[in-house]
């Protein structure tokens, strides 16, 4: 599949964003905090659009396999960075973003290393539920405190935050889990067949 297919451009796009939304951070005034989570929001729409465009027009690749979580990560890590760097995290929000960074990092060296091992390791209901909520979270706290002053904007994203890495370490487990029962198993055994984890 070409990368100028739809959704590879949309998976593209998501990467190519990335500087402009880091940029962001350095424009003072509470439209530069808007403009940067609207951008963060379109990204995010991005990354569910390219799989249903893919899936619709039967253009699912892999490159696009490729690309698709390498994008969301970059993203999300270079976001949570400057949110760490500009000091709008508060030191007990620190530590869900340590965790969602962490579990990221582990779970692309297990699909890489089951890549190898030509194991499929698709993304589960629950870790969709997780990126849709620590998308909302970050997006949140990119506004801060240039939200609404009637809503709590910086304690309602931190709580979200909280959350997703909650769930960040339940399919974390599962994906670990499940990638272990290959990882472990004899190497005739794991040439025997290609298997998808479930």
């Amino acid at each position: 599949m070409s990368l100028t297919s739809v959704p590879n451009l949309l998976t593209l796009s998501r990467i190519l964003v990335i500087p402009v939304v880091v940029a962001t951070f350095y424009v003072p005034g509470d439209y530069a905090r808007w403009f940067c989570c609207a951008l963060f929001a379109a990204a995010g729409f991005t990354d569910w659009l390219d799989g249903h465009v893919a899936r619709r027009w039967e253009q699912q690749s892999e490159l696009g396999r490729f690309l698709d979580p390498i994008a969301d990560k970059l993203l999300v890590s270079a976001t949570l960075f400057m949110l760490t760097a500009f000091g709008r995290l508060s030191t007990q929000a620190l530590l869900p973003a340590l965790v969602i960074l962490c579990r990221e990092i582990l779970v692309s060296g297990l699909r890489e290393y089951l890549a190898g091992l030509r194991v499929g390791m698709p993304v589960s209901r629950l870790a969709k539920w997780k990126t849709a909520i620590q998308m909302v979270a970050i997006g949140v706290l990119i506004v801060g405190d240039a939200g609404w002053r009637v809503l709590p904007v910086v304690a309602i994203g931190e709580t979200l935050l909280w959350l997703a890495a909650l769930l960040t370490l339940v399919t974390g487990y599962d994906y670990l889990r499940a990638g272990l029962s290959h990882i472990v198993r004899p190497p005739a055994a794991r040439q025997a067949k290609p298997q998808q984890l479930a």
